[in-house]
């Protein structure tokens, strides 16, 4: 097997104990063989990693993404939605987070099945691009967040994003069919603002427990303060946002030990971009509910929204989420980066997999410029990414595709 060794630099494991000297680390074939002064001699035929000077954490989890739903107009392109161009353009997304230092995404809902295409070929190694783990169209009921079709069709169209379900046969039938697929993650569409609850505690428990038989794991879009606390009945695996959760609901969540994961940077560019009243005041809301909610000891998990839409760019957005827990939900920046890392490993399939450098684990390493812990900050810029190993594998940061990103404006961390 190809043997790699990381000498030097400061070492930040993900288990959250205080940043050490780094006393070598040893990887062999895509895991990690070893971590301590025994591993910083092995390097005879080892490639090494020098990381004097610099900061080694584990690879960056975004654990909320999305590559197949928005594409950008290309000149000369007559469209920008089908299978085809959708598949190409997740395709060309990927090298961006990847250089931004995130090995592993999270994709909770896509058009057609791209998302599966583009992680099955990840994962055969015809792509380059993070580790995924990803859902199909997201199951929505009339009126959810995914419908956008008049009421007068009964179907959504064939590039929707969701897909209309409207009685537990549905909603099973669903996913049984991505399950077919081999989905990951189930992801359930409620009411867009949360101020009505779509979908039944019955529908939500039918879904879980098909979901968990196949070994697929659920998660729902949840801004009502109902929906959250029938979503944590019904045992899903995460909610996503809870804006208007009260306490009652939140003890709901602690009791079944869900986790949330708020999905604030996405809230924070809309508003950045001019979004209407209503998402500032929203946005206090949901910031009052996370505070409520790390209080109650509910794991914050951490996920961006990027891809959602033009405004959520690859590559740019996946180290705010951490910045933004820090400034308004209290956490420390080592509490947000070890949920960057080891918590979010939950939405990977890959708990004690990911998300931390120790022996045995899989071999996903970043090396940092500046010190993350210090200026929890860092990992929102990937000018200050020194190297990416995903899987083993050191990435060559100068190939041709990673120097046509730093062409790229990078956008400074947002401040309120």
């Amino acid at each position: 097997m190809d043997t790699m060794v990381i000498s030097g630099g400061t070492l930040i494991d993900g288990l959250g104990g205080p940043p050490v000297p780094n006393p070598g680390i040893l990887v062999e074939g895509n895991r990690i063989r070893s971590v301590g002064p025994d591993a910083a001699g092995l390097v005879d035929g080892a490639t090494v990693v020098d990381a004097n000077g610099r900061f080694i954490t584990p690879g960056l989890i975004d654990g909320h993404v999305h590559l197949s739903i928005h594409q950008g107009a290309l000149p000369g392109m007559p469209y920008t939605s089908s299978a085809e161009y959708s598949t190409l353009w997740a395709a060309h997304c990927l090298p961006k987070i990847l250089r931004a230092g995130v090995t592993s995404i999270s994709v909770p809902g896509g058009k057609w099945f791209v998302d599966a295409t583009v992680r099955d070929a990840v994962d055969a190694g015809l792509l380059l691009g993070p580790r995924i783990f990803c859902g199909g169209r997201a199951l929505s009921p009339y009126g959810g967040i995914f419908d956008s079709a008049p009421p007068w069709e009964a179907e959504l169209p064939d590039d929707s994003v969701g897909v209309l379900c409207n009685s537990v046969d549905e909603y099973v039938r669903e996913v049984r069919r991505q399950a077919k697929r081999k989905v990951n993650l189930i992801k359930i569409a409620d009411d867009y603002w949360g101020d009505v609850q779509g979908v039944s505690l019955e529908e939500l428990t039918a879904v879980v427990e098909e979901a968990h038989r196949q070994r697929i794991r659920v998660a729902i879009h949840s801004r009502g303060a109902g929906t959250t606390r029938t979503a944590a009945l019904a045992g899903v695996d995460w909610i996503f946002h809870a804006d208007f959760a009260t306490k009652n609901d939140l003890e709901v969540v602690a009791e079944r030990k869900i986790p949330l994961m708020p999905v604030f940077t996405q809230v924070y560019l809309l508003i950045e971009q001019g979004a209407p009243a209503r998402l500032k005041e929203q946005l206090e809301i949901n910031l009052e509910a996370i505070r409520t909610a790390r209080a109650l000891g509910i794991e914050i998990l951490v996920g961006t929204d990027s891809g959602n839409a033009a405004a959520f760019g690859h590559g740019l957005y996946h180290g705010w989420e951490a910045g933004i827990l820090v400034k308004e939900i209290g956490l420390t920046p080592m509490e947000a980066l070890v949920a960057n890392t080891r918590l979010n490993a939950k939405v990977m399939g890959l708990d004690g997999e990911v998300g931390v450098i120790a022996d045995g684990q899989l071999a996903d390493i970043v090396v940092w410029a500046a010190d993350p812990v210090a200026d929890i900050s860092v990992i929102a810029d990937p000018r200050h990414v020194v190297a990416v190993i995903k899987d083993g594998r050191q990435i060559d940061l100068s190939s041709e595709a990673f120097v046509a990103l730093e062409q790229e404006p990078q956008r400074a961390v947002l401040t309120r």
